[in-house]
Formats: C-alpha cells, sequence, structure tokens
C-alpha cells in the first residue's frame, strides 16, 4: 500500500470514506494533547467524539478544521490528504465547522450571520443562493422569526442553531459540531439535537464533538471514546450506550 491510499476501514459498510484522521498527535508546547487519534467517517454518518472536559475532543475538531498544527499523523477529506491545506480551503472544500461557544457575531442581524457562512463559497446562481437560505430558515424556524435581531441578543439556545445555520449556509459535505450542548437548558438541549438528527437525515455527513452522551450516542451511528487524548473505545453508538463502563462514566448510572 501506498501512502497515498485510503486506509482499508474495519466493516463491510459499502459508503466511500469522506473524513479520515490517520494517527494525529498534537502537541501544545510540551504538553501532548492528542496521543495517535484515528477515526473514520463515511458519507451520510452521525459519528460522535465522545469525552470529558480536557479530553482533547476541541483540540481534534481544531486539527481536523487546520487551525491547530499536527506534530504528526495526516487528515484525509474526500479522498485527499489535506494536512497542509489552509483553513479556509478546506472550507472551500465542503469541510465546515460550527465552533465551541458559537461565535455569532453579536453586532450583525441573523441574516448577516447566515450570510457570512456562505463568504467564498460560490452559488451556481442567485435563486441557487437563495434556496439555500429559505432551506436555513425552513431547518430554524426560530431563526426566521428572529431574522432582523442582532445575533448578541438572542438566547444561548437561539445563538447555537444560528451557529450550526451558518455553518450549513456553506453547503458542508461534512459537518463538525463542537459542544453544540454546552451550556443550554435540557429542553433546547432536546431540540438542537432532534434538529442535528434532521440535518443528517436530508444527506449531510456529520462529526459530533459532545460530552452528553445519552443525547449524542442515542442519536449516531458511530461514535469514539476518547480519554486524555487517546481513543479508547469505539463502535455502534447504541452498543457503547448500553455498555455498563460508560453509563457509569458518562450518565452517572452504576
Amino acid at each position: 500500500m501506498t501512502s497515498s491510499e485510503p486506509t482499508p476501514t474495519p466493516d463491510a459498510d459499502p459508503r466511500p470514506v469522506l473524513l479520515e484522521v490517520r494517527d494525529v498527535v498534537v502537541h501544545y508546547g510540551r504538553i501532548q494533547a492528542l496521543h495517535g487519534v484515528s477515526l473514520v467517517v463515511r458519507e451520510g454518518e452521525l459519528v460522535t467524539l465522545l469525552g470529558s472536559n480536557g479530553a482533547g475532543k476541541t483540540t481534534m475538531m481544531r486539527a481536523i478544521s487546520g487551525l491547530r498544527p499536527l506534530t504528526s499523523g495526516s487528515v484525509w477529506f474526500d479522498g485527499r490528504d489535506v494536512t497542509r491545506v489552509k483553513p479556509h480551503n478546506r472550507v472551500s472544500d465542503g469541510l465546515i465547522q460550527a465552533p465551541e461557544g458559537r461565535g455569532v457575531f453579536p453586532g450583525m442581524t441573523v441574516s448577516e450571520n447566515l450570510e457570512m457562512g456562505c463568504y467564498g463559497r460560490k452559488f451556481a446562481s442567485r435563486a441557487e443562493h437563495r434556496e439555500r437560505f429559505d432551506w436555513v430558515l425552513e431547518t430554524f424556524p426560530r431563526l426566521a422569526e428572529r431574522r432582523t435581531q442582532v445575533g448578541g441578543t438572542l438566547s444561548g439556545g437561539e445563538q447555537q442553531m444560528l451557529a450550526i445555520g451558518r455553518a450549513l449556509m456553506a453547503r458542508p459535505k461534512v459537518l463538525l459540531l463542537d459542544e453544540p450542548s454546552m451550556g443550554l437548558a435540557p429542553m433546547v438541549i432536546s431540540q438542537i439535537f432532534k434538529i442535528i438528527s434532521e440535518i443528517n437525515e436530508t444527506g449531510t455527513t456529520v462529526l459530533l464533538v459532545e460530552q452528553n452522551a445519552q443525547q449524542a450516542l442515542s442519536r449516531s451511528d458511530r461514535a469514539y471514546i476518547l480519554e486524555t487524548g487517546a481513543v479508547t473505545r469505539s463502535g455502534n453508538a447504541r452498543e457503547l450506550l448500553a455498555d455498563d463502563g460508560i453509563r457509569a462514566a458518562y450518565l452517572g448510572v452504576a
């Protein structure tokens, strides 16, 4: 096998691999944050990277997006090694992240925030652009109600919807969601995860970073468990949710 060939996947799933992380190591100075992490996301999947605070989840997302340089390893997207591709070019190729903390533009309206999501992404026509914009508002009716309201005045849940909607405006091939439930009330968390499932069901491939095990694993196809910068478990998400050790660690259920 040459270095340019895709890594064989561990099962018989026929769907093509859209995103593959191979033996990624990341340091912050002398501190090693990721210890040879590997994962695979196939077309149409919803895959969760589950871990507690400090496990390295956000570092993994930043490495995938190109915002954090790798010490070693590689990132492959849509059959191409993008390890040295600049972050904005990964976005142009369809690798789109809704970051931890939402990162909305507080002084811009909801509509303006959404339009920023497709900055640098070309549409075939104005009609196609409008169709995408209308689809995002249909997906998030709350945003449609508040389209002239500035982002900084939205509730936490509404800002999370706006962050996801802005990412969707860029027509992602793979949507990276970093801790979408952080700081939200339980009822809002359920609503956010329902929307994520619906987005995935429309055909968008999703890599979800979370520590809310119940919501994430119950809606995912597969999952990886990240602990202190290393993958310790992986497999079918529902099977992992039923695992006593994972339930004890993440759900407080003995």
